[in-house]
């Protein structure tokens, strides 16, 4: 039956979401942790595979990959990543979505074009979870097919979506995908795991300009054909 009071609850969760790239250090305790993981679970999969497999960091924990990975990051660079996320040839509209972001962000931090010194300053926040008291380092086991990466982003929005619906904030980092191997060493992982990415949460500060960020949407009559209606 159609609840209007929780479907706005739920529209809430999902419209509020944005990438949050600075965080108060105030906790989030692993109950609450626990919790959102227990909520993001009930993602589908296909025949119930459930290919997640999570490390959820804090504390010293947190920080010793943190180190880890820009040592690596201001001296010898990335590790390479093990799959393609984004296109080897850009073309529009998303290179202009891509452009987009990277001038709005850098507009609101007082990044000047060709100030690569203060853009890779920024770039580095990601490996810091950019604050955040949560971590997380999602993986998924190399045997399983690239069609489980679709239900492995079903499982992270439910995991944002729960966050949001707490007061809580996330940032999705496909950037740590770049140091799977860093990763690798300091948190133990089997070979036979991939590094897919990262996540901060947290909560938002609110005195961050980097948070004001809000990116645009193509609305559904711009990607999609309606037919039979």
């Amino acid at each position: 039956m159609y609840d209007p009071v929780a479907a706005a609850h739920v529209d809430h969760a999902i419209t509020s979401r944005r990438s949050i790239r600075r965080f108060l250090p105030t906790p989030v305790s692993k109950a609450t942790v626990s919790e959102l993981l227990e909520i993001a679970a009930r993602a589908p999969s296909g025949t119930n595979v459930q290919p997640w497999k999570v490390y959820a960091l804090a504390g010293e924990e947190k920080e010793a990959l943190s180190r880890a990975i820009l040592d690596k990051f201001n001296s010898t660079g990335m590790d390479g990543r093990e799959f393609d996320y984004y296109p080897t040839e850009w073309a529009d509209p998303w290179l202009s979505r891509r452009r987009k972001i990277g001038f709005d962000l850098y507009g609101l931090l007082g990044i000047g074009k060709g100030d690569k010194e203060r853009m890779k300053e920024q770039t580095g926040r990601n490996y810091q979870f950019f604050d955040a008291p949560v971590g997380f380092i999602f993986t998924m086991d190399r045997q399983l097919g690239q069609g489980m990466f679709i239900d492995y982003g079903m499982f992270m929005a439910n995991l944002m979506t729960a966050a949001r619906a707490r007061g809580l904030d996330t940032c999705a980092q496909a950037a740590f995908a770049d140091y799977h191997q860093t990763i690798r060493e300091v948190l133990g992982i089997p070979e036979n795991e991939l590094v897919l990415c990262g996540m901060s949460l947290g909560h938002a500060d609110p005195t961050a300009p980097e948070n004001k960020l809000e990116t645009e949407r193509e609305p559904a009559a711009g990607f999609t054909s309606f037919r039979g209606f």
